[in-house]
């Protein structure tokens, strides 16, 4: 696999997704006093599902995906700390578009946790809109959409 290429992972990827989740999320626990849903996803399951994508040998990057009638929605990105400032992330956002348009969606949805200010400055750049701040549970999200042309 070319180290550019994203491709559906497989079961063999499931262990390097969890590790890569984890570590990528891993330091948003203190800040937001919770463990990031991803990280307690059943990343197997998702595997099965199709719903995972995935970059590097080894895994360095991924996106869950979930399908909708109107939109795709990106359950999750993950990028591993030690390639930061590497363009993976930026990767899997443009796949994500790519996906959602092969599939005949008009738009991406996501949120973030507020706290995480970090995605709060990145999502805009790549053409996300807020929606809404909305409390879940112990969760303060910001909805974004992101409509494609």
């Amino acid at each position: 696999m070319g180290e550019d290429e994203i491709r559906p992972a497989v079961a063999a990827d499931a262990a390097a997704v969890k590790a890569v989740t984890d570590a990528a999320y891993r330091p948003y626990v203190e800040r937001i006093g919770v463990v990031p849903v991803p990280m307690t996803a059943d990343h197997a399951a998702n595997v099965a599902a199709g719903k995972v994508f995935v970059t590097g040998d080894p895994v360095v990057g991924l996106v869950v995906l979930e399908e909708h009638d109107d939109h795709l929605f990106l359950d999750s990105i993950a990028v591993h700390p030690d390639t930061h400032g590497r363009g993976v992330g930026r990767r899997l956002l443009h796949f994500v578009d790519a996906r959602a348009r092969a599939l005949g969606l008009p738009e991406v949805r996501l949120y973030t946790n507020a706290l995480m200010v970090e995605n709060r400055k990145i999502y805009p750049k790549y053409g996300y809109e807020v929606v809404e701040r909305r409390l879940e549970g112990p969760y303060d999200r910001i909805h974004y959409r992101k409509r494609l042309d």
